[in-house]
């Protein structure tokens, strides 16, 4: 019989997802197991497989519109069924109060949450907009009888068989202020995919709820770029940010108090420095785990991250690559950016900062001027479960580090 395919719950405590594309189209034949879309997450862009075999008989979210969890996205007609057969499932499923998908604004009369007349938005399964299309009825007006007013295929029956309605007048409010734009500037209209706006909202809630303070630090790192070389020179190819994520987890060892994160029952103390790398990609920035970064040599480290980070541009992370992480590493210095401030990744407590190296003036022991490579980093800490007092041993633990790098491999 025909089935109904759902949105899946791609990973831990997503309510929705986006399509990023369909794999197949209607009246493809798909084997159970096979690639039927790519869906979009906050993080990641993964590969959804048909759980049973047939032939995708509708798509009901289009690409680039998002469903909630276990929301209808397409429907499967199985052998031995005919098109009755999958209108009558779409019937019932709409019938029942399926949730509708969650449109984005600027696809939202595509998606069927069309703009009434005073500028709200308007609900209605995708069977009752189709049904509303193919009469040439327009929604506004239209009672819906679903959960929270959504119209449904009984409210589009019962408005065609009333026949024409006068129109109502809406009850005046205040209209938003929305900046005008010069009317000869040009512009492109640019909708956010799934992950843009969880990053929005993310950093918003962080930058709000979060009592971020800074700490800054000015590193020596002749003796780390000499170790860099030599280690380079003996085959084992390793980066400046390697050795930074490296340095992080053994001053995390000797400050485990750092190694922390917040939430409104307790704070949580982790056992081991699994530290986020920030890695940016063209769908935005996302935060891959290196495990438990204290016990692994600095090669293995260093073939994580890069294999970590070409899953991320090739939107190629399982959930397990991202969820997770006690602390962050982001590193501008490949930009030429000096030093910067970044946005703690909640439930973490801490991100590391980190500027490019470049040859500036010293003092060096003697009291002589001299030019030293050195390099900034900046600390943003949250105030709840970090003292400055705590973070800033830390900090003189992680500068230690990286101008005593053979202390990083011992």
């Amino acid at each position: 019989m025909a089935v109904l395919i759902r949105m899946p719950e791609v990973a831990a405590n997503v309510t929705s997802a986006q399509i990023v594309s369909w794999l197949k189209a209607e009246g493809d034949t798909v084997a159970a197991g096979e690639a039927l879309a790519e869906i979009e997450t906050d993080k990641a862009v993964v590969e959804f497989a048909a759980e049973a075999a047939g032939v995708l008989a509708r798509i009901l979210v289009p690409a680039g519109q998002a469903a909630d969890v276990s929301a209808p996205i397409a429907a499967l007609r199985q052998d031995g069924d005919d098109d009755a057969q999958v209108e009558a499932l779409l019937r019932d499923a709409d019938g029942g109060g399926v949730p509708s998908p969650v449109e984005a604004p600027d696809a939202a009369v595509a998606a069927g949450s069309a703009p009434d007349t005073d500028g709200q938005r308007i609900f209605a399964s995708p069977l009752a907009r189709r049904l509303a299309r193919g009469a040439g009825l327009a929604l506004e007006g239209v009672p819906g009888s679903g959960p929270h007013g959504r119209i449904v295929r009984r409210d589009i029956e019962a408005a065609l068989s009333a026949g024409p309605a006068a129109p109502t007048l809406a009850a005046p409010h205040a209209a938003a202020y929305t900046p005008a734009l010069a009317e000869d500037a040009p512009s492109t209209r640019i909708p956010h995919t799934a992950m843009r706006r969880t990053i929005a909202r993310r950093l918003t809630e962080s930058k709000t709820q979060i009592p971020h303070f800074y700490l800054r630090a000015d590193c020596r790192v002749d003796r780390l770029l000499q170790m860099r070389h030599e280690i380079n020179q003996g085959g084992t190819r390793v980066s400046i940010n390697d050795i930074v994520v490296k340095a992080v987890a053994v001053a995390l060892a000797r400050e485990p108090d750092m190694n922390v994160g917040w939430t409104d029952e307790a704070v949580i103390r982790y056992a081991a420095a699994d530290v986020c790398v920030a890695v940016s990609t063209e769908s935005g920035l996302v935060t891959p785990v290196v495990r438990d970064v204290g016990r692994k040599p600095l090669s293995l480290v260093s073939q994580e991250i890069a294999v970590l980070a070409k899953r991320a541009r090739e939107h190629g992370l399982a959930p397990a690559d991202y969820q997770g992480g006690s602390f962050t590493v982001s590193n501008l210095g490949m930009y030429g950016v000096r030093e910067f401030s970044a946005i703690i990744n909640p439930p973490q407590a801490a991100i590391l900062a980190v500027g490019a190296v470049e040859k500036r003036p010293v003092v060096d022991d003697s009291g002589a001027l001299a030019v030293a490579p050195m390099m900034s980093v900046v600390l943003s800490v949250d105030h709840r479960c970090i003292d400055g007092a705590l973070a800033a041993r830390w900090l003189a633990a992680f500068r230690r580090l990286l101008e005593n790098p053979l202390s990083i491999l011992v």
